[in-house]
């Protein structure tokens, strides 16, 4: 058997998915021995560290204080909690980095030391300072989809992710 990945991007490309001109590209990365940093713990923080649990053996989250799901990650060896505020040397070796605090403050430091070290950021409250976007993840053995609508709606990302899902549990019977 081989391994497939599909990316799927819906919607119309529109300003927020444009750089000089030109959309996005959709790309899959090997991430399994790569250092990943969240920073932040809260519920956009959470769901992104779900999803990245699955493709990466060193995410690494920074944050205060944090909630009993994120232990229990922590506990299982699928994460690694820094009970801190960030700072810039926690990500001088991370391939990319996701700003996800409530602090917008934070949030631009992070994004400025990312831009300084030419580390790929993702600041979940500001579109404009995103290098990349998270999208919906759909997954079933070897496949993996992802799907975006650039920023502008997240409900029909999710609802075309969930089909996807479905299809690709379907043909994994």
């Amino acid at each position: 058997m081989y391994d497939m990945k599909l990316s799927v991007f819906s919607g119309k490309w529109g300003n927020y998915m444009e750089h000089k001109g030109k959309p996005y590209f959709p790309i899959f990365v090997d991430l399994s021995d790569k250092k990943v940093v969240v920073a932040g713990a809260g519920t956009i923080a959470k769901r992104r560290i779900r999803v990245l649990t699955d493709f990466t053996d060193h995410l690494v989250v920074i944050a205060p204080e944090v909630n009993p799901e994120l232990k229990e990650l922590e506990a299982e060896g699928k994460i690694t909690i820094l009970r801190k505020t960030f700072e810039r040397e926690d990500i001088a070796d991370a391939a990319f980095v996701i700003a996800a605090t409530n602090s917008n403050q934070t949030n631009h430091e992070i994004y400025v030391a990312c831009k300084c070290f030419g580390i790929p950021v993702n600041v979940c409250n500001d579109k404009a300072r995103c290098d990349f976007y998270f999208p919906v993840v759909a997954s079933a053995g070897d496949v993996v989809a992802g799907v975006s609508s650039s920023g502008r709606a997240r409900r029909k990302s999710r609802e075309a992710a969930d089909q996807i899902q479905r299809m690709l549990e379907e043909t994994e019977q």
